[in-house]
């Protein structure tokens, strides 16, 4: 980091919320920090459920198929029982469909899945910085000053917004004074990563279930560690140690041959459900664990905050791109209901556990949750009940271009832009293009064929109807035709504009022959020519050095405050006008020349 970093955005954590953020602003090469106080990236398992809404959003991000090697699906539950171990599924299963791609969780233990984000990240150019705390931040109306305290001191940075994915104990959340209410639940548990004998792992080995002395343990896949999980009481020391884990175990279980060789990563915890009071203080968010904390039942903790990130990074984007401030509002207003539900859910799912009730369905995977309120959700063409609504989650579907290769509606809106597609339509009536919009049409008159039928099905579009899909995955819109012009306005509130109409340059004034001598000797001849040559080349170089320095007074526009950007504003119109003037003036030059000769 430089003495002084002038950024748009300062991410400050780097769990699974800050780097899907980091990874998402990155692709729409929106300038960021992205600070860590850790002295090095987290090393736990704890979040290891990786649900399949969370992989959709991974794909668009170019990371799901190194996240899938990186883990594997849930193993069957081993519940030993004094009969014998009875095996059970831990999740009900289904097939994929055309339109839901990805049905079964993963499991992968939470520091691949950050290692892949990270990895990611640098492809895209950019490193987290670990070892740089937050101390402080203010902000005006232009900005947030953030104090961050590093290796070599502390250092002010200047940012458009400051995001805090700094955890549960977030230090941006407690600066704000936001509330944070809601409730212990009345466990505490201990989880570890650690090196094991004596268990396989075809299986989650599970002792003494529904009583207050159950223990289990997980094969983490991709690793060579099992996880630890246990309730413990509240008023006992416990010794997390290889040989404290291992005599712990051999109380709980009745076994001896079960031994901890080794403990990589080891926490003890007390179960929360909590939820900010709100995301947002003027150019401050909250995003992840900052703005909720979940019980691990059902594995949605995580899954949620990278679903925060991936909602939030598009309208900052956005905004910082010219988009209205106001888009950033809904940021809270569809974001913070669906935390609501899933701590429900959470809760519930404890509850259930508590009976001895560990099964997992649909309800945990994200796939039905959406923003069918939100004011981004337009309202259009009746549906009657049949199909798709603004704001649920926009449906895969195989389809064919019209050049014979097959692909998928996942794959053309993979990326960070907007798309909107018509089904049965005649593409005279598409909108004009624009910067960040796709647009295909979908049918015998389109650039898309309905492989099977499946876009129609998941859709339940008619002829002439059109489907606006938001950057994130979810419809803005279902219209018909004649309602494409509210699409087109609704665009424009969002940043999605179409490109200024250039002015064509004005005509060169018309020069008689007579007016410029003819060149009759070869001398002549070779003169004209040569002075012609230097002032191309003269030319040549006042283009690129008025282009060098409008490249610099716009990104100083962009990223400094009011009064430098006015100055700069200034700068570049003088350097405009200082070159067209030159530029006229060799003209005259050589029209004066070419007279006297």
């Amino acid at each position: 980091m430089s003495p002084t970093t002038d950024t748009d955005v300062i991410i400050c954590g780097t769990g699974a919320a800050g780097l899907t953020l980091a990874l998402d602003l990155a692709r729409r090469n929106t300038a960021f920090l992205l600070i860590d106080k850790a002295a090095q990236p987290f090393i736990g398992s704890r979040g290891k459920g990786i649900q399949p809404r969370s992989q959709e959003v991974f794909e668009d991000l170019g990371v799901i198929d190194r996240i899938v090697a990186s883990g594997g699906e849930y193993p069957v539950q081993r519940v030993y029982t004094d009969a014998g171990p009875v095996d059970e599924a831990v999740v009900e299963l289904s097939e994929a469909t055309p339109a839901e791609p990805y049905q079964i969780p993963l499991l992968v233990p939470q520091f691949l899945t950050e290692r892949r984000l990270r990895e990611r990240l640098a492809e895209l150019g950019h490193a987290p910085h670990y070892g740089h705390e937050l101390v402080g931040f203010e902000q005006d109306a232009d900005g947030v000053s953030a104090r961050i305290a590093g290796p070599d001191g502390e250092r002010t940075v200047r940012a458009a917004y400051l995001i805090g994915a700094d955890g549960g104990s977030s230090f941006v959340r407690k600066a704000l004074g936001i509330g944070f209410p809601g409730k212990t639940l009345g466990v505490r548990a201990i989880v570890a990563d650690v090196l094991a004998e004596g268990v396989s792992w075809d299986a989650w080995h599970r002792w003494g279930e529904g009583t207050a002395s159950q223990v289990s343990m997980c094969p983490l896949y991709g690793t060579d560690l099992f996880q630890l999980q246990a309730p413990v009481p509240f008023d006992v020391d416990l010794d997390l140690s290889a040989e404290g884990l291992t005599a712990f175990l051999r109380e709980r279980t009745g076994r001896d041959d079960v031994v901890i060789r080794s403990v990589s990563w080891a926490s003890a915890f007390q179960m929360n459900a909590r939820l900010a009071d709100t995301y947002r203080r003027g150019r401050v968010f909250l995003t992840g664990d900052a703005a909720h904390c979940h019980p691990p039942t059902g594995g949605q903790g995580l899954n949620t905050s990278v679903q925060d990130a991936y909602n939030l990074g598009w309208k900052l984007a956005a905004v910082l791109g010219g988009a209205p401030e106001s888009l950033l509002e809904t940021y809270e207003s569809e974001r913070r209901p669906i935390a609501e539900a899933v701590l429900g859910l959470s809760q519930k799912l404890l509850e259930a556990a508590k009976r001895r009730d560990t099964r997992r369905g649909r309800e945990v995977s994200q796939l039905d949750l959406g923003y069918v309120d939100s004011p981004l959700s337009l309202p259009g063409s009746r549906r009657d009940g049949q199909g798709v609504l603004a704001g649920d989650r926009a449906p895969d579907a195989p389809v064919t271009g019209a050049g014979g290769l097959p692909t998928r509606l996942f794959s053309l809106f993979q990326g960070p832009h907007w798309m909107l597609f018509g089904h049965d339509v005649d593409d005279t009536s598409a909108p004009t293009p624009r910067p960040g919009l796709h647009i295909h049409t979908i049918g015998a008159r389109g650039d898309l064929l309905d492989t099977g039928g499946w876009v129609q099905s998941a859709y339940g579009l008619t002829a002439e109807q059109w489907v606006l899909v938001r950057p994130d995955g979810y419809v803005a819109a279902v219209v018909d035709t004649a309602e494409l012009a509210a699409v087109e306005a609704y665009l424009d509130t969002v940043g999605v504009r179409p490109l200024a109409v250039a002015t064509p340059p004005a005509p060169e004034p018309h020069l008689s022959e007579s007016s410029i001598a003819t060149p009759r000797t070869r001398r002549e001849h070779r003169q004209v020519r040569t002075a012609a040559e230097k002032r191309f080349a003269a030319a040549q170089r006042e283009l690129q050095d008025l282009s060098r320095q409008l490249q610099r007074d716009l990104r100083t526009v962009r990223r400094q405050g009011e009064t430098k950007a006015i100055v700069a504003r200034s700068n570049i119109a003088e350097l405009a006008v200082q070159g067209i003037t030159r530029l006229a003036a060799g003209l005259r030059a050589d029209r004066a020349d070419g007279s006297d000769r």
